[in-house]
């Protein structure tokens, strides 16, 4: 039987509004070599838009396997912030399986305990230096990428169909 790593595709998609921000990121991700799918939205409304999209997408590639997304989530974005998102996101039983790191500026306690109750997967708060976000966004890629079991294909697709 194919190992289910082999079955998955895994992409990170980030929901990012400021786009120095992002293309931050982006430079972190290509310093680290980052070879898998890369996707961007500015804002919540975007990303629950880009998600439905994307499973609706699915149906009928679950013999295939299934893609996967690892969501870097900012909290204070327009129109819908990472908080609503977030909470959203969990109370939709074909998305709530999806990883999220909340990676944003804030080291509020309000926020670190809010994110967490809303179900982030993670909370990590940039760091000032690229240096040291460059080698945080390896950690946060080896770490989800290379050391985490991801869901098989099959069972994924067919609990993402509940949309």
């Amino acid at each position: 039987m194919p190992d289910s790593k082999n079955l998955t595709t895994k992409a990170l998609l980030i929901a990012e509004d400021d786009d120095d921000d992002y293309l931050l990121t982006r430079k972190a991700l290509q310093d680290n070599h980052y070879a898998g799918e890369l996707f961007r939205v500015k804002d919540g409304l975007e990303l629950l838009d880009f998600l439905t999209q994307r499973l609706a997408e699915m149906e009928g590639e679950a013999v295939r396997g299934s893609l996967h997304f690892l969501i870097l989530l900012d909290l204070n974005m327009p129109r819908k912030d990472g908080r609503q998102t977030l909470s959203e996101i969990r109370a939709n039983p074909g998305l709530r399986s999806l990883p999220i790191v909340v990676l944003t500026t804030s080291s509020a306690a309000v926020d670190i305990e809010m994110a967490y109750d809303l179900g982030a997967n993670s909370y990590v708060r940039k760091p000032s230096s690229y240096s040291q976000f460059s080698d945080l966004i390896k950690i946060i890629v080896e770490y989800w990428f290379d050391a985490v079991e991801w869901p098989s294909g099959r069972e994924t697709a067919r609990r993402w169909q509940v949309l």
